[in-house]
């Protein structure tokens, strides 16, 4: 049962990375997102930007990995303890953003903020580049093949349009073959719909079950 339930969960993921940046007494704080799925990605993503921003005094670190955030890891690379990498993590885990890396450039200004002004401006910092970011969810679903003539696309495609499905491919010959992803609670009564509005003329298989992005 455990099992199911997890299956059923839907989790969010960067789609697309960015970057952004806030100045705080003087100091430049450069948020720069990635989408990755393992660590060796996210450790050659921060390794990639203290090569980019090597003059800088820090380049802090978090990231967040799996569909239930299962491993994260952060560092506050010379910062005192706790005042980057940890608020920058809880940033992404409190946005419930999995899959995903972040990388905190400091160019220090002079001024010195101390360690609650610290923990701001990273957490800012990071806000400000998921701005700059498309954010996807993943759903636990189906992968499904319709097969039907030319005369019930109609319904079909307004079927699925009604229930915001786009086609993941279409092909047109001497039928027409579609498919979609569907979430594994919606599917079945899915299928019985358009069974049933084109008189069970339409064709379908179930090809596999996964996590898709929405």
């Amino acid at each position: 049962m455990a099992q199911e339930r997890a299956r059923e969960e839907s989790y969010r993921v960067l789609a697309q990375g960015g970057q952004g940046e806030i100045t705080e007494k003087k100091s430049r704080f450069i948020a720069t997102l990635r989408p990755v799925e393992r660590e060796e990605e996210a450790a050659a993503f921060v390794e990639e930007i203290r090569k980019k921003y090597w003059d800088a005094r820090h380049n802090c670190f978090a990231y967040v990995l799996g569909g239930r955030g299962e491993l994260t890891r952060c560092s506050d690379d010379g910062e005192p303890g706790g005042t980057a990498g940890r608020p920058m993590l809880e940033v992404l885990t409190g946005e419930g953003i999995c899959n995903a890396a972040v990388v905190v450039t400091r160019y220090f200004g002079g001024v010195l903020l101390g360690t609650g002004g610290l923990a701001r401006a990273y957490s800012q910092a990071v806000q400000e580049g998921l701005k700059a970011c498309r954010v996807a969810v993943m759903r636990y679903g189906w992968q499904i093949s319709l097969k039907a003539g030319y005369g019930d696309v109609g319904k079909i495609l307004y079927l699925l349009g009604q229930r915001g499905i786009v086609p993941r491919e279409s092909q047109y010959g001497a039928d027409v073959r579609l498919e979609i992803f569907a979430a594994a609670g919606e599917a079945p009564g899915l299928m019985q719909e358009l069974t049933e509005a084109t008189g069970g003329r339409m064709d379908w298989t179930r090809e596999r079950e996964l996590y898709f992005m929405e």
